[in-house]
């Protein structure tokens, strides 16, 4: 057996990676088993959506409107709240993308205009 025919046999007997994607209908990751999108669920999709921020938006409202779905079929009484399954799908990202970030300053400034 050559080189290259051990390393094809080896990466066939490798367990194959697993993504932090989502089991549905419970919306946990299926990599890690945290509340999805996990950790580092939510680091792949900084990363895969960087240069499109709104798109990111859509796609987990999308998700968001899935799992509540999804978990309210499964068990009506434990679904979570309306502004917990908001933070999970919606929350954090607006923490990361810079496009909807809002300084100090200028919150500071925009609530003067108004008073």
């Amino acid at each position: 057996m050559t080189g290259q025919q051990r390393r094809l046999v080896a990466n066939r007997l490798a367990p194959a990676v697993v993504e932090h994607v989502s089991i549905r209908p419970l919306w946990l990751c299926r990599r890690c088993g945290q509340p999805w999108p996990c950790g580092a669920a939510r680091l792949a999709l900084l990363v895969e959506y960087r240069d499109a921020p709104v798109s990111l938006f859509l796609y987990l409202a999308g998700c968001l409107h899935d799992a509540i779905d999804d978990l309210h079929r499964l068990n009506p009484r434990v679904t979570g709240s309306a502004a917990d399954m908001f933070d999970r799908f919606l929350g954090w990202p607006a923490w990361h993308t810079h496009a909807y970030r809002v300084g100090t300053t200028t919150a500071v400034s925009i609530e003067e205009g108004f008073s």
